[in-house]
């Protein structure tokens, strides 16, 4: 069974959220009629997440990880706007509802599919190290790296945010309506409140210690020293004060003027740990416009963000490296589907230590990491039987100098991903970050600071051999970050993508090979139990069927380890109807019409 909005309407499972929606985003003068309606809509897509049914529409749809901001993209769907426009309102009440996973103060990367001229085109609004910033920025004084939490915490951290500039550019080439009309549901949710969702007051109280390090984020998440329980009403008028001004300035409003002073006094005076991020940096930042990422998988072409995203790269190559091997006859069950896929994803990361940085900075094997001759060379790696003992990164063919060592970086899960597909036929497919859950713990004009910075290496060399992931002035921080579009004859037929530090490339493997190999659907492949390898160790979701899968893959020689794996998965497929799918492991729905 596949749950439509229209048939689903009498299924009120989640009821109380979806009240707080309907009752937080209704425009003025609306009916008590169209409340209803939209009370219904959003019980009736987490009802098909609960039951684990795509959500299904003829017109347009959005997956994201939060259902006020789901409905505020609908919204401007509904209106006629394009999905430019929606993933800007979904953005900005992100940035208020999950503000530990994204928002004005971090940055994103895009990929957009236009249905006019039926091409590709991402951007990349990547954070970028300050120009006051040294290779040596998180070394203590005698060589040796920082421990991470104190580099993170303070504005040592801070990197020039990119999603203000992303969200305008992306707005600015492929948008509908107007700028200003983008922000209203944002600005009425800031300045009416909007109830604490149970992960938001959850992820508060497991960081009260960092988040009382600074009087303002403090005061906004720890009222009178106790931690936002949920169900409360939170209102952020400087938020909404801050839209306000960007609604009629543009960017500019956070890239020079006063938030852009706000921005730089609050990072350079944070005490104990202050950072260098100055006004020239916020008044120089530019979006670029990159070349996307395909590799071919099956009959497919699966396309992301390049450099210095290593998401599209590391995706596919593993999706490459699996080509040659029948996983759809093994099957979903099999540990000798997993044996594949892991020791993949190993060769895959061991490359990405080696290689990937910003391509501006390093050269970079682009090319050569998914030209499908070098694949088969390292498919040929996997037709063992047992775990491979070693894994080393390749020589993928590269024009330029390759003496590098690999990279040490370390980065942890959160951000949140968002799938548009419009009624123009246009798709969108972006992940959007702050880095570590609450950034650098910095608050200025109601958003918090990302601490984007500390995805770098801390160290530059390894035995005396550069490191190609080492901090440089204006260097974009390599990204894990994996916004997908999935194509086949040059149509789009899937969008998707996850948080979750570097295990989001896993994910998102995962679910493309459950979609295209063991023909589930989008909620399905997206509720698959998570099985993820990246250095070696076998990662299985705890209290879930991955766990019966541990003890054959170490009978084959993997370590292995049961954990929580939290990803964010937003998927929809695209064909005669859209089906979209929204992670259960998070509060996210598909909704649209």
């Amino acid at each position: 069974m596949r749950f439509s909005l229209t048939v689903a309407f009498s299924l009120i499972a989640g009821a109380a959220l979806a009240q707080q929606t309907a009752d937080a985003v209704q425009p003025e003068g609306s009916t008590t009629g169209a409340a209803v309606a939209t009370t219904e809509a959003v019980a009736a897509a987490q009802a098909a997440k609960d039951a684990g049914e795509p959500v299904t529409a003829e017109n347009y749809i959005v997956a994201a990880a939060n259902p006020l901001a789901v409905q505020a993209g609908v919204e401007v769907l509904a209106a006629g706007g394009t999905a430019a426009d929606a993933l800007v309102a979904v953005q900005l009440v992100l940035g208020l509802v999950e503000p530990q996973s994204s928002g004005l103060g971090g940055g994103a990367f895009l990929i957009w599919y236009d249905a006019e001229t039926q091409e590709l085109t991402t951007l990349d609004g990547r954070e970028t190290a300050p120009l006051a910033a040294t290779p040596q920025l998180f070394q203590t004084k005698d060589g040796e790296p920082m421990g991470f939490f104190d580099a993170v915490v303070g504005g040592r951290s801070v990197g020039t945010p990119g999603t203000p500039a992303l969200l305008e550019d992306a707005h600015t080439r492929w948008g509908g309506l107007a700028w200003s009309r983008l922000f209203d549901t944002a600005i009425s949710l800031a300045e009416d409140g909007f109830e604490v969702s149970p992960r938001l007051a959850g992820l508060i109280e497991r960081d009260a210690e960092r988040l009382g390090t600074f009087a303002t984020t403090a005061e906004y998440f720890l009222p009178n020293g106790t931690p936002l329980s949920v169900g409360t009403v939170l209102q952020n008028p400087e938020y909404a004060a801050t839209l306000r001004k960007m609604a009629s300035e543009g960017a500019d409003a956070i890239y020079t003027g006063a938030i852009a002073r706000d921005i730089v006094e609050t990072v350079q005076t944070a005490a104990g740990n202050p950072g260098v991020l100055s006004e020239l940096d916020l008044a120089v930042y530019q979006v670029k416009e990159r070349a996307p990422v395909c590799a071919t998988y099956r009959d497919h072409e699966v396309c992301g963000m390049g450099p210095p995203s290593s998401g599209a790269l590391t995706v596919g190559q593993i999706l490459g490296m699996l080509d040659s091997y029948d996983l759809a006859e093994l099957g979903s069950e099999n540990p000798e589907s997993w044996r594949l896929i892991g020791d993949a994803s190993r060769l895959a990361f061991a490359d990405r230590g080696r290689f990937m940085a910003d391509s501006d900075f390093v050269p970079m094997p682009t090319a050569g990491l998914v030209d499908a001759d070098y694949l088969a060379d390292r498919a040929a790696l996997l037709d063992g039987d047992e775990a491979l003992e070693e894994v080393e990164p390749g020589n993928p063919g590269f024009d330029h100098s390759r003496n590098w060592a690999d990279d040490q970086s370390l980065e942890l899960p959160s951000t949140s991903h968002i799938s548009i597909v419009d009624s123009f036929g246009n798709v969108a497919s972006m992940t959007t970050t702050i880095e570590n859950a609450f950034g650098s713990r910095l608050m200025t004009n109601g958003f918090l600071l990302n601490n984007e910075l500390t995805d770098f290496s801390f160290r530059t060399h390894s035995d005396g051999v550069p490191i190609a992931n080492a901090l440089a002035p204006g260097k974009r921080p390599r990204s894990s970050m994996s916004p997908t579009i999935v194509m086949k004859d040059d149509a789009p037929v899937l969008a998707i993508g996850s948080p979750g530090g570097s295990r989001i490339i896993g994910y998102t493997a995962k679910s493309i090979i459950a979609w295209m190999d063991w023909d589930m659907d989008v909620q399905q492949a997206v509720s698959l139990p998570h099985a993820v390898n990246r250095f070696g160790t076998f990662d299985f979701e705890a209290g879930t069927s991955a766990e019966d899968l541990a003890p054959e893959l170490e009978a084959l020689g993997f370590e292995v380890n049961v954990r929580d794996l939290n990803s964010g998965l937003h998927a929809i497929e695209i064909g005669e109807t859209l089906q979209g799918g929204a992670d259960p492991r998070r509060e996210g729905i598909a909704l649209g019409d």
